[in-house]
């Protein structure tokens, strides 16, 4: 069963930030541009929230609230659920199942080390499933 530490040793350790204090246009952009559906929200290298893109349509579009005016931590979630690198994709799924979240956070020792989507576990399950297809077939075939 692959952990979050492998996982990221395949996917890398980016993590896209944005401070509390940001409008919530810029977050967007930032979001856009790094092609992501989610920013960790640092204070001062300290996680204190997340925001999505969910926070967004939620919060600010269907609230008609203006996105250059309204700063993140307005709209951000600030009970972030989070995972260690040595836990598996298995877990990692499970929480985001039972907490209706799509991206978690990773933390060593209580530091920001990355971010697992649910993008990553996906392709992480389909990689593994194909593996195992591949020694079947491999198998049969002798």
């Amino acid at each position: 069963m692959q952990t979050v530490q492998q996982l990221q040793v395949k996917k890398g350790n980016e993590v896209h930030a944005v401070g509390p204090d940001a409008s919530v246009v810029d977050a967007i952009r930032k979001m856009a541009e790094h092609d992501v559906g989610a920013l960790v929200v640092l204070d001062d290298d300290k996680l204190v929230g997340i925001f999505t893109e969910r926070h967004y349509a939620r919060e600010v579009f269907l609230k008609g609230r203006r996105s250059p005016t309204t700063p993140v931590r307005e709209i951000m979630s600030t009970h972030v659920m989070c995972v260690r690198p040595e836990e598996t994709v298995d877990e990692c799924m499970a929480v985001m199942t039972d907490k209706h979240v799509r991206h978690l956070p990773v933390l060593d020792q209580g530091k920001l080390i990355g971010i697992v989507s649910i993008g990553d576990l996906v392709k992480s399950k389909n990689a593994d499933q194909q593996f195992v297809i591949d020694q079947l077939v491999q198998y049969i075939q002798r």
